[in-house]
């Protein structure tokens, strides 16, 4: 089965938090602050595994999440980070954020790799807090969240040659001739469901990728028939080889086939129009092929394309097809770029936003350095309370507060929780 979509949840993760310890040790009178600091999170990373086809694992598990972080200990020993969690994809995979529709980031070369979440950092100790003043300080600072994201994955074929036609016109029996491949060959539509990919020896030191990608039908631009998982593979493709079946065996004008398909490359996107393509007139085995295969010739070539016969189920014509795919390859750059089009994308800031607002009479304050703040603190220690308000005056919250009007004894609710006001 050959899956080229998927849509997954990637969760990164939480920092560990850090440890309220003191030291009492015999001989040691004075003791003080001796939390350690906790583990950051792990991240999640992507890789390119040259042996993955598919995107076959991730049909089944959709929610992917790091190992949080160890908190700290005690005697300042730091908590473990989390393990990485790394997700094997194939080469040719495109990821996409949900949200935006944006490219965040094309795979194409070998063993590449990209941390697509990172993981929260861990928090500090109460031995980080200890100043002059403060020396005993009963509080630490929490564990920050991994980043999440969701994504989507399409897997874009790594070929040099695509072969198009209508359904039916001996894609896969032409693949299984050039190459050592063996696609599924039977006598009606859509036998290829999935691209079959064969490596074309031409000489030493000469191959090619060919793919059989899945038969076109009118409408495929819209996704019709296999439409756009069709039309998805043949971006990749350096060179177009265009299969028609000259023989007009189904009915059907072997000039029509060829307007059709390339008009639905096009309606997908203008540019497929302008790959370059090679014209192959199949079943030259069949008593009606003569007539078809001279309509091709004479108006085609005129239209600057390069008309070729073969019968692919006899062999005739095949290893001449190779060495001219050959020779036009040379002459083309290899790019592999896709067509999707660019959207810049960005993680979210790492910026400390804070949202103050009154709503409905209330004052609320969020965000989630607050959310932070709030979970470290120990609101029963002096020490700990003292640094929460310190911070607040610090990150202009109280000077938002006043320019709402919030007035004494009147309620905060921060992060859930309820505060009443004082200076």
């Amino acid at each position: 089965m050959f899956i080229d979509i998927a849509k997954i949840r990637l969760k990164a993760g939480k920092g560990g938090d850090g440890a309220v310890a003191f030291r009492r040790e015999k001989y040691e009178p004075s003791g003080g602050p001796y939390g350690g600091d906790g583990g950051d999170g792990g991240s999640i990373i992507f890789q390119v595994d040259q042996g993955l086809k598919t995107l076959m694992d991730f049909k089944y598990k959709r929610v992917y999440k790091a190992e949080d972080g160890e908190n700290g200990k005690t005697k300042k020993q730091y908590g473990k980070n989390g393990k990485d969690l790394i997700l094997r994809i194939p080469p040719g995979t495109v990821v996409k954020d949900v949200k935006t529709g944006g490219v965040i980031i094309d795979f194409k070369d070998k063993d590449e790799s990209f941390v697509i979440a990172r993981g929260g950092r861990g928090g500090k100790g109460n031995a980080k807090f200890a100043t002059s003043t403060r020396q005993a300080p009963r509080f630490s600072e929490a564990g920050e969240k991994g980043e999440e994201i969701e994504v989507i994955l399409e897997l874009k074929l790594l070929a040099d040659v695509g072969l198009v036609g209508f359904p039916n016109v001996g894609k896969s029996t032409l693949l299984s001739m050039m190459s050592a491949a063996k696609p599924k060959i039977a006598n009606y539509h859509f036998t290829t469901l999935k691209p079959n990919l064969g490596v074309v020896r031409v000489d030493e030191g000469k191959s090619f990728v060919i793919a059989d990608i899945p038969g076109l039908i009118e409408g495929a631009h819209e996704g019709a028939g296999l439409g756009h998982e069709f039309l998805r593979h043949v971006e990749r493709t350096r060179l177009i080889v265009h299969i028609i079946d000259a023989s007009g065996i189904e009915g059907r004008n072997p000039l029509d086939d060829f307007y059709k398909i390339n008009e639905e490359l096009k309606k997908y996107n203008p540019r497929l129009s302008t790959k370059p393509q090679i014209v192959v007139a199949n079943k030259k085995d069949i008593d009606t092929w003569n007539e078809g295969y001279k309509i091709l010739k004479e108006k085609l070539e005129k239209e600057g394309y390069m008309v070729f016969p073969i019968s692919a189920a006899t062999g005739e014509g095949v290893d001449k097809l190779k060495y001219i795919i050959w020779e036009e390859l040379s002459k083309i750059e290899a790019d592999y770029e896709t067509f999707d089009e660019v959207v810049e994308f960005k993680k979210k800031e790492e910026k400390e936003e804070i949202i103050v607002k009154l709503e409905e009479g209330k004052f609320i304050v969020e965000g989630a350095f607050i959310e932070k703040l709030v979970y470290s603190t120990n609101f029963d220690d002096l020490d700990s309370l003292r640094y929460f308000q310190n911070i607040l005056i610090k990150k202009g919250i109280v000077e938002k507060l006043k320019n709402l009007g919030i007035e004494e004894n009147d309620t905060v609710y921060i992060c859930g929780f309820e505060f009443e006001f004082f200076e």
